[in-house]
C-alpha cells in the first residue's frame, strides 16, 4: 500500500516539475493527416493497414483477445507493445511521437492527463453518447481535462473498508457504528479500526465527504484558484480525523512508516478493520487473514466517504495519423465484453455500469466493493497544480494527528502554502 500511495504522490510531484517545462501558450490540437481527409460511407476515413498500442507491463494477456476480435470485425491489424505505464509511456512518447515511431494508443494514469495535454502529446476524442453511457460518471470525469474528453477508462481503484472476519462479523454501514465498535474493541495492542488519515490520499475521503474539496469543479474544468481545503466542511472533516487519533489510533501509524506499521498489525490479527486499497488484498490473504471487503461506511453527516479514485485509461496519441480509427479501437477495448474479459484475466476493475452487478464482479467481494465505492469517489485532480497540494496537506494532517495544532489553523497554513506555490510554479497564462 505504501508503495501504491508513493506512486501517486511521485507522479503528481513529477507533473509539477514538468509543468515548468511545458509550453506557455494554449495547446492546439494537431492537424489530422491528409491521408484522412476523405471519408468512407460510414463517415470514417479509409482504414489504415495497422494500429499500434502501448499496453502496461504484464497486461498484454488481456489485450490479445480484444485485438483479435477488433481485427476480425474491422480488418485492421493491431500490434501492441508492453511499456511501463506510470512514467515510461509518457516519457517515451515525447521522443517517439515526433519521430513518427510512436503508437496510436497509449494507456496512462488519469492524473497525468493535464500534463500530457499541456505538452501536446494526446488529443481530445469524440465519441457517441451511447459510448459515454457505458461508464460511471466519476470515471469519465477522470478522463476529462478543461471540459474536454481525452480518453476512455479501462480500470479503477479506490480505498475501501477491509475487515478481519474472525474479529468482525460484518462491515458496519455507518462510521458511528464503527466508532462505537472500535471503542469497545480497542484495548492494549488490539484496535477496532485503523486508517492512514495523516496521508492526504486517504484523508481526502473524510474531508471531501464533510464538504471540503481540492479545486472547484466548474462543469468539468478544475479551478486551481478556488481551493476548498480550509472551508467549513474541510475543517469539520479534519476535526473528525483528529478525534480518531486522539481517542483510538496508536501513535505508530503516523508518518513515513505508518503504512507498514498498520499493515503489520492487521496481518498479525491485531486489527479488526482498516481503510486500504485493492493492492493490499493479496498480502492480507497471504498472511492467512480471512478478509471481508465493503464500501466505506457513511459519515456522521449521512454522506459517503468521497475517496480519491485512480483511473487507468486508453488515450489517442496526438501523433497518430489515424485518430478516428484509434478512437474506434479504444471504444472497442473498453466495451462491456472486453472489459469483462480484462477483469477475468487481470482482476482490474472496470468502471462499466452494467458490470457492477454482473455475477463475475458481484460475487467477488473485493471487486464489488471497489466498484460500488468508485461511484462515490472523486478522481484525483489531473491538472499540474495538484503537485503543490500533497506536501502542505501532509504537513497539516500530521500536525493534526499529533494533536500539536488545531485543524483550522493547520489547514489555513496549508492552503496559504499551496496558493503561494501555485502562483510561483504555475503562473497564469
Amino acid at each position: 500500500m505504501k508503495k501504491a500511495v508513493s506512486i501517486f504522490s511521485s507522479l503528481a510531484l513529477m507533473a509539477g516539475v514538468l509543468a515548468g517545462c511545458g509550453p506557455d501558450k494554449e495547446t492546439t490540437e494537431p492537424k489530422t493527416s491528409e491521408k484522412n481527409t476523405t471519408t468512407t460511407e460510414n463517415g470514417m476515413p479509409p482504414k489504415p493497414e495497422k494500429l499500434v498500442v502501448w499496453e502496461d507491463v504484464k497486461r498484454g494477456v488481456a489485450l490479445e483477445p480484444a485485438i483479435k476480435a477488433f481485427e476480425q470485425k474491422y480488418g485492421i491489424k493491431v500490434e501492441y507493445k508492453e511499456v511501463e505505464m506510470a512514467t515510461k509511456q509518457r516519457d517515451q512518447l515525447r521522443l517517439d511521437g515526433p519521430a513518427g515511431t510512436g503508437p496510436d494508443v497509449i494507456t496512462v494514469p488519469h492524473d497525468q492527463i493535464g500534463q500530457l495535454v499541456t505538452e501536446g502529446l494526446i488529443r481530445e476524442i469524440n465519441v457517441d453518447q451511447s459510448v459515454l453511457d457505458t461508464f460511471t460518471e466519476s470515471s469519465l470525469k477522470a478522463e476529462t481535462y478543461n471540459g474536454k474528453l481525452y480518453g476512455l477508462p479501462k480500470a479503477v481503484e479506490t480505498p475501501v473498508f477491509i475487515y478481519n472476519k474472525k474479529l468482525m462479523d460484518k462491515a458496519p454501514t455507518t462510521m458511528d457504528e464503527l466508532y462505537q465498535f472500535s471503542k469497545d474493541f480497542t484495548k492494549g495492542d488490539k484496535y477496532g479500526f485503523l486508517a492512514l488519515w495523516d496521508n492526504f490520499y486517504f484523508a481526502h475521503g473524510i474531508i471531501a465527504g464533510m464538504g471540503g474539496y481540492v479545486f472547484k469543479d466548474n462543469n468539468g474544468t478544475l479551478d486551481p484558484k478556488d481551493i476548498g481545503l480550509n472551508n467549513d466542511g474541510a475543517v469539520k472533516g479534519t476535526e473528525y480525523i483528529q478525534k480518531w487519533y486522539k481517542e483510538l489510533f496508536p501513535k505508530g501509524i503516523i508518518g513515513e512508516n505508518g503504512g507498514s506499521t498498520m499493515d503489520g498489525l492487521f496481518n498479525e490479527g491485531k486489527v479488526a478493520s482498516v481503510m486500504n486499497g485493492p493492492w493490499a488484498f493479496q498480502g492480507m490473504r497471504d498472511a492467512g487473514i480471512d478478509i471481508g471487503v465493503a464500501p466505506m461506511p457513511t459519515l456522521p453527516n449521512g454522506e459517503h466517504v468521497k475517496t480519491f479514485m485512480g483511473v487507468k485509461g486508453w488515450h489517442v496519441s496526438a501523433f497518430s495519423k489515424n485518430p478516428e480509427w484509434a478512437t474506434k479501437l479504444i471504444e472497442f477495448l473498453t466495451n462491456e465484453e472486453n472489459a469483462k474479459k480484462r477483469f477475468e484475466l487481470t482482476k482490474e476493475i472496470p468502471p462499466v455500469k452494467s458490470l457492477i452487478n454482473d455475477p463475475l464482479i458481484a460475487n467477488d467481494e473485493g471487486a464489488k466493493a471497489v466498484a460500488v465505492q468508485s461511484q462515490y469517489a472523486v478522481p484525483m485532480p489531473n491538472i499540474p497544480e495538484m503537485a503543490e497540494v500533497w506536501g502542505p496537506m501532509a504537513t497539516a494532517l500530521q500536525l493534526v494527528a499529533n494533536q500539536k495544532t488545531e485543524p483550522k489553523k493547520a489547514l489555513d497554513e496549508a492552503v496559504k502554502t499551496i496558493k503561494t506555490n501555485i502562483e510561483t510554479n504555475h503562473p497564469s497564462k
